[in-house]
């Protein structure tokens, strides 16, 4: 594929995944796993946990990213991620991290690469658990499918939730769950339900 095949929004091979394009900056891409490609906790304990710490970022750093051939991983670029706090209720998204493979943002998600509905993230209605019900335009461009099911799947991402022992996650139907589910044991109601694993990473192009 050469350089001017690459447009943000398609997507590409790589190490054995199927990856969208969500940025181009400097020949590189920002990419991410078209699909849910497993289910993992996001941390092996119940304790308050920030992404720094975490077991799901040692796992992405070390174990799956040694899955890649020494060529792949030339092609990977490390970056420094800001970790901010919860927007809602304040729980510390604790140091910036340099990460080789990572789990997006809420702001990422929500602000940047899916569509922007940054107003909503910022004004905080009455009496919600996910402030996008049903009705957010934006939705659908968050849904992920795990084996080609998409309802009650849902996937991590690497901020804090309510409390420091939970992380935010993007439900089935594409809603937001800024207040998080379980780190270690995912959506209790579903019993040990984890959660699904879309990493992501920058790519030399």
């Amino acid at each position: 594929m050469r350089m001017n095949e690459f447009n943000i929004g398609s997507t590409m091979p790589f190490g054995g995944y199927t990856w969208r394009i969500l940025d181009i900056k400097n020949n590189a891409a920002l990419i991410i796993t078209e699909d849910i490609i497993e289910q993992r906790a996001y941390h092996d304990a119940y304790k308050d946990i920030t992404w720094a710490e975490c077991a799901l970022r040692k796992y992405l750093n070390g174990e799956f990213y040694n899955k890649f051939n020494a060529t792949d991983k030339s092609r990977i670029i490390p970056v420094i991620n800001n970790n901010f706090d919860n927007q809602w209720y304040g729980s510390k998204g604790g140091e910036d991290t340099q990460d080789s493979v990572f789990l997006l943002s809420i702001e990422e998600v929500v602000c940047k690469y899916f569509g922007d509905s940054s107003s909503k993230l910022q004004n905080r209605g009455k009496n919600q658990r996910y402030w996008f019900e049903r009705k957010d335009e934006n939705n659908s461009k968050r849904i992920a499918r795990l084996e080609g099911k998409n309802w009650g799947t849902w996937w991590w991402l690497r901020s804090p939730g309510r409390v420091n022992v939970k992380a935010v996650y993007i439900h089935g139907d594409g809603n937001i769950g800024i207040q998080g589910n379980n780190i270690l044991k995912g959506n209790i109601s579903d019993g040990e339900c984890k959660g699904g694993v879309r990493p992501a990473l920058w790519l030399k192009l």
